[in-house]
């Protein structure tokens, strides 16, 4: 059992495109009346720009942010601040502009607005780092998280690509952090995949086109969850390097953390395997340290401290201040450890693969999905790129040995064998492992007024044969009658006249007519076509639960994994009508068998219906010996997709 501790952050976020034309209804929200605009010398013109949009809310301005926050140039703001009688400060920039917003927000109890224009991710923190006679030192503290962060996606557009790559960088070090902190949890973790997994996309796509609003919303949004990670957890050795090598050597910011950042990984990738298996995966690579370093490579982003600045005599003095103080970190902080960590970063070696495999396997795999980069259509090209790189993920995560893969040869090939004209294995292997009802969601649940739909099945057979309205599909078959009076309109309610239905359901033993032989000709099977009402009446039986064929490989592996091969009772409907959606869905009899544990997980709440009791006559006037069960139910049909929908 995992056991976390996880509390939600009140920082409120507006994100967006043009949203810093929402900053003065922001301070209205907080009753502020008299502004401190904070900003960098190199975006002054941006502050400038913030501070007549503020008009007469907007008492001053303070350009003179730097990097991390040193303790002089806080004091010289908080001068400002006192002679402005600013009663907020608004902070406009990357993160140095936050630091010094946070550190003077601690020292006066001023409420923060953070419009961030790079992907730093301070905004998301409670974490203060402020640098005094060459030491920087961190703290953190609720009140230092700012309280408001509007995110502009047009803020990031001009953003220069180099500072866009080391920004990026800077904010996945925040979440491939997070993913091994002593204080992780769940909500963490998905949060740190969802960011690490944007920027890989995001960053390589700004570098081919900096103006891609679409990327940089990517880019954006990923560095707010890269942010509320590092909010939400301790700091490891990875920024603890950084916070060294910048506060005593001033080493440029994002630049060092993206430098260190694959070697603080592959340091830490022994003691925590499967964190970097989490990294490598939404990495879209075998091994999460070597693709980070790769990806910062192929960017064009500094890849050794040399480049930075730091001379090689100060790798002994790095070393000793790193780990002068105990701090939490998956692997064991050892002074020969991190004199290696940081020798391999001064000279930019490529780090060693923390799976002794990876480099092979991502050249194999670089060699198969370049092989289908010339396909013509774009969709097959996308689809068996990303099928091959989840099926190399997979052989790599799971180890697979020879023998599993031969194993699962035959499975395939033993799957195929069984498949004739009246029975598909593979839709049955589909059904059951949920994939069938995923694609039929995405494909066919669009449309939220409309009936449901669920699973084809493996048993439909195509032209059944045509009833009139009232007919008997049952035909003399042993159950429990059942009438059926369903309706078929449009989301408004209007009749749908002439709709056609096919219907098809199971005898009372839970077989479909094609599955035995020795019946002539179909059975509980029909089509029928809605009155001027679109109206359907039929008679038949109740359906039951019933086992899929289990006498294949299908129901060896339920069989295998402890699954039983049930499904829930139900009545097939396929049903169709000119400028209509088809619908292809089943009715569920609400109380029956396996409703909750359907084998091939169709079951929808809205489709399980009551099939009530009823005594004596029935609708069409026979005489009945027991009870029978009625079904009636009206099918909403969504308008046909038009050509570009899904």
């Amino acid at each position: 059992m995992r056991a976390f501790t996880y509390a939600g952050h009140p920082t409120r976020v507006v994100f967006g495109a043009g949203t810093i034309g929402r900053l003065p209804e922001e301070l209205s929200r907080l009753g502020a009346t008299r502004a401190l605009v904070l900003s960098t010398p190199g975006r002054a013109d941006l502050a400038r720009r913030v501070r007549e949009l503020l008009g007469p809310a907007a008492a001053g301005e303070f350009t003179g942010a730097v990097m991390h926050t040193p303790v002089e140039v806080t004091e010289q703001a908080l001068a400002v601040v006192r002679e402005s009688a600013a009663d907020c400060l608004v902070a406009v920039g990357g993160g140095s502009t936050t630091g010094l917003a946070k550190a003077l927000s601690v020292r006066t109890g001023l409420p923060q607005v953070v419009v961030p224009t790079t992907y730093a991710g301070s905004e998301a923190t409670a974490v203060l780092g402020e640098t005094e006679n060459g030491v920087k030192t961190t703290r953190s503290a609720p009140e230092i998280r700012p309280g408001t962060v509007l995110y502009d996606v047009d803020l990031t557009l001009g953003l220069p690509v180099p500072v866009s790559v080391t920004s990026g960088i800077n904010a996945m070090a925040h979440a491939v952090e997070a993913l091994y902190a002593p204080e992780t949890d769940p909500v963490t973790d998905q949060l740190a995949l969802r960011a690490i997994e944007l920027l890989a996309d995001a960053l390589p796509r700004i570098a081919a086109e900096p103006g891609g609003r679409a990327a940089r919303a990517d880019a954006l949004e990923a560095a707010w969850l890269a942010g509320t990670c590092l909010g939400s957890v301790g700091m490891g050795l990875h920024h603890k390097l950084c916070h060294t090598l910048g506060g005593s050597f001033g080493l440029p910011h994002a630049p060092t953390h993206t430098v260190v950042l694959p070697y603080a990984m592959a340091h830490n990738a022994p003691a925590v395997p499967d964190a970097m298996r989490r990294i490598a995966r939404a990495l879209g690579a075998p091994d999460a340290p070597t693709a980070v370093h790769d990806l910062i490579r192929r960017l064009g982003a500094p890849t050794n401290l040399a480049d930075l600045g730091l001379a090689e005599s100060d790798l002994p003095r790095a070393a000793e201040l790193a780990t002068a103080t105990p701090y939490p970190n998956p692997r064991e902080v050892t002074r020969e450890g991190i004199a290696q960590l940081l020798a391999d970063a001064f000279e930019g070696r490529r780090p060693a693969p923390a799976e002794p495999l990876a480099d092979s396997l991502h050249t194999l795999l670089g060699q198969v999905t370049a092989s289908l980069a010339g396909a013509p259509d774009a969709r097959v090209r996308q689809l068996l790129t990303d099928l091959t790189r989840r099926l190399h993920g997979f052989v790599a995560d799971n180890d697979l040995t020879d023998a599993e893969w031969r194993y699962a040869i035959d499975f395939l090939t033993r799957t195929g064998q069984q498949c004739t004209d009246t029975r598909q294995e593979f839709i049955l292997l589909s059904d059951t492992l949920g994939i069938s009802s995923a694609v039929d969601l995405l494909t066919n649940s669009r449309t939220a007024e409309s009936t449901p739909s669920a699973v084809l099945g493996p048993f439909y057979v195509e032209g059944p044969p045509p009833l009139p309205d009232g007919a008997d599909l049952a035909e003399g078959l042993s159950g429990t009658p059942m009438y059926a009076s369903v309706r078929v309109t449009d989301l408004d309610g209007k009749p749908l006249a002439g709709a056609v239905a096919d219907v098809w359901q199971s005898n009372e033993d839970g077989y479909y007519d094609v599955q035995l032989p020795d019946l002539d000709g179909p059975q509980l099977r029909a089509r029928f076509r809605a009155d001027d009402e679109g109206r359907i009446r039929f008679r038949s039986i109740l359906p039951s639960e019933y086992p899929i064929p289990d006498d294949g490989p299908v129901g060896r592996m339920l069989a295998a994994v402890g699954r039983h091969p049930y499904r829930a009772p139900h009545v097939h409907f396929m049903i169709s009508a000119p400028g209509r959606h088809t619908l292809v869905t089943q009715l569920f009899v609400a109380g029956g068998a396996h409703i909750d544990d359907d084998t091939v997980f169709g079951v929808k709440d809205a489709l399980v219906v009551d099939f009530p009791e009823h005594q004596g006559p029935t609708p069409d006037g026979r005489p009945a010996d027991g009870p029978w069960r009625s079904l009636d139910y009206t099918f909403r049909l969504a308008p046909a997709p038009t050509p570009g929908d899904r």
